[in-house]
């Protein structure tokens, strides 16, 4: 595997994870390279977990601080979150057992956009940097980096980290080189306009620079990204990508978007690739992706002919379609261009592009407030992401949901959402298997009818009588009935069930 390390300097600091761990200190800031599953290292966690349980043993403290692109596999956040070696993570995870960790307050975290989180740590918002662990395709001469699967926020940890530890990675395909466009933003106050006009533009280059006299250690290793296969589509998702199709059909027919002019951005799950597989059967052609991650139905897609090129900072693919990215990276670069996610995620290139956003969430109320995190408001799921990125700046801002959850006893339409990340302001269309509902242009009052609409039938009357109750209000602008808004949630809590 020498010849991925090419730096003749690095290739003398290869030494084993265990050895490396060495480097990481109880209290210590680390920025871990990785975004949804991909490109985040394989071998330190564990070795990290690993020091912590015998520092742990002897009865001592171990705890870091835990920074990364977005989520990453249960081999990184799940094995640190088991050996309770995180003190704070930030700014998105997904993993059940460090999930479990920060609703019983054993962890904290803090939930950032994503296209944020970067930028808090080039300002020194959160303080010193210690180390940064970032998974690499290989090392050139000159001692620059090739990213593996995700960009993420590796430039800012690299920069701004006191120490570099350096995973090089045989199972990530040579051929990724070329797919990266790494673009530095300008110190403030020096900021410039990001030169992107176009999905497609490349504006940096193929590599990372980093300073090579930070580099402590490189770890040799050979193992897969570790993402979930996606379900296949059932009836319910089949009918959300159909209704969603419906909807941009509407927008073709009103002039405001052409056949060959849909530029989309997705969140991950089952619900928007079923989304994407419906898009392979429709009128929509040449159609391009300025999003957060290449998903297995985008690969379906430019297979097929149907998209012309997708930009996002990292991979969210299964299993069998990371193998067939490893196969085809090299056909793959000509049409995906990997960024560092202050890029990908910037508002001024969303707003530029003027893509279609489209995310899941938790639960909508009958107004079109979002809750995209938390269970009853209290316990949170993942993490708002970059959804706020997209539904903020996005063209248009769509959200896409099963009506229910829990066979039946949690419904996605509430009267009041236990908690708001995407205001009424924000989110402009709801999708569920009943229909969509089209919010731009509506007084809150005016929304309602259009929110039960797509909740499930069993909650429709539910949300009527909670809806009259609290249209004999005083106030009518935004109208409650503060005495039962969270009963959906108190039933679910006390009964098992929002029904009661």
């Amino acid at each position: 595997m020498s010849d991925r390390i090419a730096n003749a300097q690095l290739r003398s600091k290869v030494m084993s994870a265990d050895e490396a761990a060495q480097f990481i200190n109880h209290g210590d800031t680390v920025g871990m390279s990785g975004f949804t599953g991909a490109g985040y290292p394989k071998a330190l966690p564990s070795a990290i977990a690993a020091k912590a349980r015998e520092i742990h043993g002897r009865g001592e403290d171990f705890k870091i601080d835990v920074f990364t692109g977005a989520s990453t596999a249960p081999d990184a956040d799940g094995v640190l979150a088991e050996a309770d070696a995180v003190n704070y993570r930030m700014p998105y995870q997904s993993d059940p057992i460090m999930r479990n960790k920060i609703n019983a307050g054993e962890m904290k975290y803090q939930d950032i956009h994503l296209s944020h989180s970067g930028l808090y740590v080039e300002q020194g918002f959160f303080g010193k940097v210690n180390a940064a662990v970032i998974e690499a395709v290989r090392i050139t001469e000159d001692g620059n980096l090739i990213p593996s699967s995700a960009v993420g926020n590796n430039l800012e940890y690299l920069e701004a980290a006191d120490r570099i530890i350096i995973e090089v990675n045989s199972w990530q395909s040579l051929d990724l080189e070329g797919m990266h466009d790494i673009w530095s933003m300008p110190k403030l106050p020096n900021r410039i306009p990001i030169p992107i006009n176009n999905v497609g533009d490349r504006i940096g280059t193929t590599h990372i620079q980093i300073d090579t006299d930070k580099v402590v250690a490189v770890v040799e290793t050979d193992a897969p990204d570790r993402n979930a296969p996606f379900k296949p589509a059932d009836e319910i998702s089949k009918q959300i990508a159909g209704n969603f199709l419906d909807f941009l059909e509407g927008e073709v027919a009103a002039g405001r978007l052409t056949y060959d002019g849909y530029i989309m951005q997705s969140g991950v799950g089952n619900v928007p690739n079923a989304v994407m597989a419906g898009l392979l059967d429709s009128k929509f052609e040449n159609i391009q992706a300025y999003t957060e991650v290449i998903q297995d139905g985008m690969l379906d897609l430019i297979d097929a002919g149907k998209m012309t090129v997708a930009s996002a900072t990292s991979f969210a693919l299964s299993p069998e379609y990371a193998e067939k990215m490893n196969a085809e990276a090299k056909k793959y670069r000509e049409q995906i261009v990997l960024r560092p996610q202050q890029i990908s995620n910037h508002p001024e290139v969303i707003r530029r592009v003027g893509l279609i956003a489209s995310n899941g969430l938790i639960e909508a109320d009958i107004y079109g407030n979002i809750n995209s995190t938390h269970v009853g408001g209290t316990r949170v799921m993942n993490g708002i992401g970059g959804s706020g990125d997209f539904t903020r700046n996005g063209y248009i801002s769509s959200f896409i949901t099963p009506s229910v959850a829990k066979d039946g006893a949690i419904s996605a339409i509430v009267p009041f959402a236990s908690h708001i990340d995407h205001t009424e302001h924000d989110a402009m269309v709801i999708v569920s298997e009943y229909g969509y509902a089209d919010l731009r242009g509506l007084a809150p009052r005016d929304r309602v009818k259009k929110m039960i609409s797509i909740a499930h039938p069993d909650y429709r009357p539910l949300l009527e009588e909670y809806y009259e109750r609290a249209a004999k209000n005083k106030f009518l602008q935004t109208p409650h009935d503060l005495a039962t808004a969270f009963d959906f949630h108190v039933n679910l809590a006390e009964k098992g069930s929002m029904k009661g």
